[in-house]
């Protein structure tokens, strides 16, 4: 029987950090911390790459950490929600979806909506319409009425 020799792999972590405003703090700090990278230097790197966004938007972000503790990372676009809360004019979402409504936002907004979110890496390969389809869906969730 031979062994079989273990491939140090690549460590994924995934955040949600405010445009501008990442800090070593937590969630940050730890997360990258115990994996033995420098948070200082993602949080420059980060802020200089999310410069152009409006501070303080959330920006989902994937961080890959190689064996070497060196990394690279990817934004998305922010969240779904986070749009459809903008667009509506309310702070948060309903507790009880389907029998409350908060808010409204016409097919144009969930439109608009779908275009940015159009240029994400994994939603690439779908029409504007499924990706309408599914913001309508996160908006029933919310509690956000879409009106033509």
């Amino acid at each position: 029987m031979s062994k079989s020799v273990l491939k140090a792999q690549a460590q994924v972590v995934r955040i949600l950090v405010g445009a501008g405003k990442a800090a070593p703090t937590p969630p940050i700090g730890p997360a990258l911390g115990a994996r033995g990278v420098k948070s200082m230097d993602f949080c420059k790197e980060f802020n200089a790459r999310t410069a152009h966004i409006e501070p303080g938007t959330p920006v989902p972000t994937l961080i890959t950490i190689q064996p070497d503790r060196t990394f690279t990372f990817m934004t998305k676009t922010p969240p779904t929600a986070y749009f459809l809360k903008k667009a509506a004019g309310i702070e948060k979402g309903t507790g009880r979806p389907g029998h409350e409504t908060v808010g409204t936002v016409s097919l144009k907004h969930v439109y608009e909506i779908a275009k940015i979110k159009a240029t994400d890496e994994h939603l690439k390969h779908l029409r504007l319409e499924a990706i309408a389809s599914t913001i309508i869906g996160t908006a029933r969730t919310l509690g956000v009425q879409v009106v033509p």
